[in-house]
């Protein structure tokens, strides 16, 4: 059952009624309950998870879990259905919205994905492998995993692609080309070696001879990190010429390339944390995140690389009366937005997910 509206009840509650009654559920349920949180959620939900992180630390954390009855996903769709895949038969995973989707993950579906490699084989042969970033949807994994790839995160992007590389000449690299190409480019693969799959025009886009094709990147981008440009950089360096920029690697390669560092959302936390006091960042990943950190660290001189971003709009879905409405709901004992992935793609997707977890 995939509810999607909320109740009208939930509309007229106030914060602190809401705050107490999920703090109340909250103590009724114990340990039975597990409340993973991303990074990018709102202040007002990730007040109340149990574990905070990027998706490959919330990955790891749900599989190990093995007391929780319900795992709350505070994420997006993609994250809820890795930890369905990754738990137990015995445990449920719930998504407090489930329109909390994420449009990155939206531009590769199966359909387009198993053209793309018929079409791709017959130009290149069995010299490719196949590898997703964790923002895709849990059939795209389970292509990956039958095709002999693995899932990657950005945390460790570059062992998973040194790991691909390793079995078969070429990769496939799907769905976010610019932590495609930021991997790759810092793996000495030079860009005259990199070729991008259209979905939409299902042909492959590269100028040259095909056989010098080393990665084939999927033509797909994170909206948010796209939001970062050239000029966002230029601006920071003419206004604050001592400011480090670290960004993401789902940002452009003309932007990763003038910033200062780049990493995982992991990274980029602990590289704040660990900065001397007095230092100044901008920091070019979601705004709730990059206001968090704001927060947290009022001894450092920290802004968004784009001031004028705005959070994921996807993430962004999971409020407190969202969130209460799932706890109600399993309370209640009533199955409302279950996430469940079949037992075959879910077969396919784990060989995917612990080939990416034995590198983690």
């Amino acid at each position: 059952m995939e509810n999607s509206m909320l109740p009208d009840k939930y509309k007229s509650m106030t914060s602190d009624e809401m705050e107490g009654r999920i703090q109340e559920i909250k103590r009724k349920l114990g340990d039975e309950l597990f409340i993973p949180g991303h990074h990018y959620q709102r202040d007002e939900v990730i007040q109340f998870a149990d574990v905070t992180g990027d998706s490959l630390q919330l990955a790891q954390v749900a599989a190990a879990n093995k007391k929780a009855k319900h795992i709350v996903f505070c994420g997006v769709h993609f994250m809820a259905e890795t930890a369905d895949m990754l738990t137990d038969d015995d445990q449920t995973v719930y998504l407090p919205d489930m329109r909390a989707g994420c449009s990155m993950a939206d531009m590769a579906n199966i359909y387009q994905t198993e053209e793309a490699w018929g079409t791709l084989q017959q130009i290149f042969g069995d010299t490719m492998i196949p590898l997703t970033y964790v923002n895709s949807t849990a059939s795209i994994k389970a292509f990956t995993g039958r095709n002999g790839g693995a899932c990657v995160t950005s945390s460790n992007a570059k062992l998973m692609v040194e790991w691909a590389l390793a079995q078969k000449p070429r990769l496939f690299f799907l769905p976010d080309q610019h932590l495609g190409r930021n991997t790759a480019y810092d793996l000495g693969i030079p860009l005259e070696q990199m070729a991008i799959w259209n979905p939409i025009k299902g042909q492959l886009e590269f100028e040259g001879n095909v056989e010098d094709v080393k990665v084939i990147l999927w033509k797909g981008h994170c909206s948010v990190h796209e939001g970062f440009t050239v000029y966002n950089v230029h601006e920071v360096r003419k206004n604050y010429p001592h400011m480090k920029i670290i960004v993401h690697p789902e940002c452009s390669r003309e932007v990763v390339a003038l910033s200062d560092d780049s990493g995982s959302t992991k990274y980029i936390c602990d590289m704040i944390e660990n900065a001397p006091a007095g230092s100044s960042w901008a920091i070019g990943t979601e705004m709730n995140l990059v206001k968090r950190l704001i927060a947290k660290y009022p001894d450092k001189h920290i802004i968004s690389l784009n001031e004028n971003m705005c959070p994921c709009l996807t993430m962004n879905r999971i409020d407190l009366p969202h969130l209460l409405w799932a706890l109600e709901m399993i309370e209640n004992e009533e199955k409302g937005n279950v996430i469940q992935i079949d037992a075959d793609t879910t077969k396919e997707a784990l060989l995917s997910l612990e080939r990416m977890l034995a590198h983690a």
